[in-house]
């Protein structure tokens, strides 16, 4: 039998240096999202499979890594959908839904989760993407107000800056609106989101891809300039008037706050970006996003889904999240040479093999009466190789202490 020593493709080790860098930043969004209110909960890394696929995570579902019935329920002649009850989750918003359909009685309102946690998707490896990775995600359950959306981008804005990370913009944009616009323009209700499918790639082909795309999936060439020309010069007063029929008066002016009070709270670059679409269907309001200047993604995503939890829970429940593309964000943070503010002195005692039981005793109760100050210490015997053994310490930050 061969033996494969590296990891499968698309999934990765990571040495000590990068765990503790990534735990450092990690404790950093765990401790500022706390200080907002937030609540640290967990799900399980598999779900039902039914709940993965109801045609809620969009391209996501046929990334799906599923997992086969056990035992006696396995029979090989049913198809793959009949082999396969549970599946990795694909992201933490589908648990988060099931998770408070099946607590909320025990849970206040609106409750502010914050879940961080590895998800999977069958995805083609390629830089900067996975199939395992991790996000950082957090949701207001249960609050319908625009206070939900502001507490989000605020406290996510924050976070950011903690990192030293304040060349970023955030785009802002109400699902609702992008509807109107279309509708406005000539497309049908059932022909939006194919649409917006198109309209999603803006940033990458121009809106002559765009119209080029439009046209030749069969839409009208004048419906296509239409809809098209209604994004030169957006102005979120101008649509107010413009789509009144398609629109309720609140949407519009809901999204003129929402940017005018994060852009007030903390120094922002906050704007309303009519092109932004977010693939996942389960959207029903605002979406918002923030992209860092030089990098050609965003580093984190959400928005309002105020029908999803009804599904589980079978009574309305209005909900807004935001995740952190938490890979992309280390890759960024390792860009820009940031440097942890590690406040623990680490000490290495390293013993020669000698060394008598009373030094050792001595040596083992200096070291726990340093923890206790809240040192970090690590006693170990000298290599062979001393140098490179004492070189590899050093380059983790320990003070040597021979004996």
């Amino acid at each position: 039998m061969k033996f494969i020593k590296t990891p499968v493709k698309g999934m990765r080790d990571f040495l000590p240096d990068d765990m503790y860098f990534r735990e450092y930043v990690l404790n950093l969004i765990t401790k500022t999202y706390n200080s907002f209110g937030f609540t640290k909960i967990e799900t399980p890394c598999i779900e039902h499979i039914e709940n993965l696929t109801n045609k809620q995570g969009g391209d996501n579902e046929k990334l799906i890594f599923k997992i086969l019935k056990r035992g006696e329920k396995l029979n090989e002649e049913l198809n793959l959908n009949e082999l396969c009850d549970y599946g990795l989750r694909y992201d933490l918003t589908v648990p988060l839904a099931r998770y408070y359909a099946n607590n909320m009685n025990e849970l206040n309102s609106p409750f502010k989760s914050l879940q961080i946690g590895n998800v999977w998707r069958a995805d083609r490896p390629q830089k900067g993407r996975f199939r395992q990775f991790t996000q950082c995600d957090i949701d207001i359950l249960g609050d319908k107000t625009n206070m939900a959306e502001i507490n989000l981008l605020i406290a996510t804005s924050t976070v950011l800056k903690k990192l030293k990370l304040d060349n970023f913009k955030i785009k802002i944009n109400d699902r609702r609106i992008l509807k109107a616009m279309a509708l406005y323009a000539g497309f049908k209700d059932e022909e939006c989101d194919n649409v917006f499918i198109s309209l999603d790639k803006a940033d990458k082909i121009g809106f002559d891809g765009v119209k080029d795309e439009l046209i030749s999936n069969g839409y009208n060439v004048d419906i296509v300039d239409s809809y098209l020309k209604l994004f030169n010069n957006a102005d979120l007063h101008i649509y107010q008037d413009l789509f009144k029929d398609y629109l309720t008066d609140d949407v519009v002016s809901n999204l003129i706050k929402i940017i005018d009070m994060v852009s007030k709270v903390i120094d922002v670059n906050i704007e309303f970006t009519p092109t932004l679409v977010r693939g996942m269907s389960y959207y029903t309001g605002t979406i918002f996003e923030i992209e860092m200047k030089d990098y050609n993604s965003s580093i984190a995503g959400g928005g309002r889904y105020d029908s999803m939890i009804e599904k589980y829970a079978n009574i309305p429940v209005p909900a807004c999240g935001f995740s952190i593309g938490f890979e992309r964000l280390i890759d960024i943070l390792k860009d820009n040479n940031f440097k942890i503010e590690d406040s623990n002195q680490k000490i290495a005692y390293l013993l020669s093999k000698d060394i008598s039981d009373i030094e050792l005793e001595e040596v083992l109760k200096e070291a726990s009466n340093k923890r206790e100050d809240g040192k970090v210490v690590t006693i170990l015997y000298k290599n062979k190789n001393f140098n490179h053994q004492k070189e590899i310490l050093e380059k983790d930050n320990y003070e040597i202490i021979t004996k």
